[in-house]
């Protein structure tokens, strides 16, 4: 079972969210995670490690999903902290459930919902883009996130102070014709969280976006020393705005997208 999180914290930074700031500097016991239970959809991929690192910082109990639980599992122990790790398949609307209650039944609650799940395909012209990309892409981008929201939106509901944030791509809002199934996917999950974040209206509860460009992470940073990433987004940047958007300090902020698109 999950306890406290000893984690060095990435540099943080003050990610501008439209017409809002995540701002730096709040109080501890405002942007504190201490004690809630927050469940990390596709902990495994890319973005994990950081997003793992910097919620366990702030005190989360974290509950890690993926296809399997082994890399999960490596990454605690990594990382040095304890997680309560699971193999779900989110392409299952049973296999959702049964982590959302398993965690209910191991911790009491379940206080947020992050979903990192993500993947691509895409590249080519429109009229020659294949169809299977989309039925890919919408197992993939789409179905996860039903699933996942449906089988802990009661729970989020239910603790008052419940968080769903997804990371999302500028190709939802802006998308490109190479990207077509790609951006619609995204459209479409961007669609559902905004619905959700109607559903949640009034409850405590808050669903919100953070809308990025091409991601950057301390491995590829290691990978590729002299390559320029500044118009990339940063993992750290995405983890502490993912941070901020499930503590109290953004508990007035519902149905939102926030932009981190990195350096123009």
């Amino acid at each position: 079972m999950t306890r406290r999180y000893p984690s060095a914290r990435a540099k943080s930074s003050a990610p501008a969210v439209g017409s809002v700031t995540l701002v730096e500097g709040r109080s501890k016991e405002l942007t504190s995670l201490a004690g809630r239970v927050i469940a990390i959809a596709g902990a495994g991929g890319n973005l994990g490690p950081t997003v793992v690192g910097r919620l366990a910082a702030s005190g989360a109990v974290l509950a890690l999903g993926g296809r399997d639980s082994s890399p999960l599992d490596a990454l605690a122990k990594d990382l040095g902290i304890e997680a309560d790790t699971a193999s779900v398949d989110l392409l299952d609307a049973d296999s959702a459930r049964t982590w959302a209650e398993g965690i209910v039944a191991r911790h009491g609650r379940v206080d947020g919902l992050v979903h990192l799940v993500g993947g691509w395909r895409g590249g080519t012209p429109i009229e020659e883009a294949p169809l299977e990309d989309w039925d890919f892409l919408h197992g993939l981008l789409i179905r996860t996130v039903q699933h996942a929201t449906k089988a802990f939106a009661p729970h989020l509901l239910t603790s008052g102070r419940g968080r769903f944030v997804i990371v999302s791509s500028a190709q939802g809002q802006a998308p490109t014709h190479t990207n077509a199934a790609y951006a619609a996917a995204k459209a479409a999950a961007e669609a559902w969280t905004l619905a959700l974040a109607d559903r949640f209206r009034g409850s405590g509860a808050t669903a919100n976006i953070i809308v990025v460009g091409a991601i950057v992470t301390p491995a590829m940073r290691a990978e590729s020393p002299d390559k320029n990433f500044s118009t990339f987004t940063s993992a750290e940047e995405i983890a502490d705005a993912i941070a901020c958007l499930c503590s109290d300090a953004a508990a007035s902020m519902n149905g939102q997208r926030i932009t981190l698109r990195g350096a123009s």
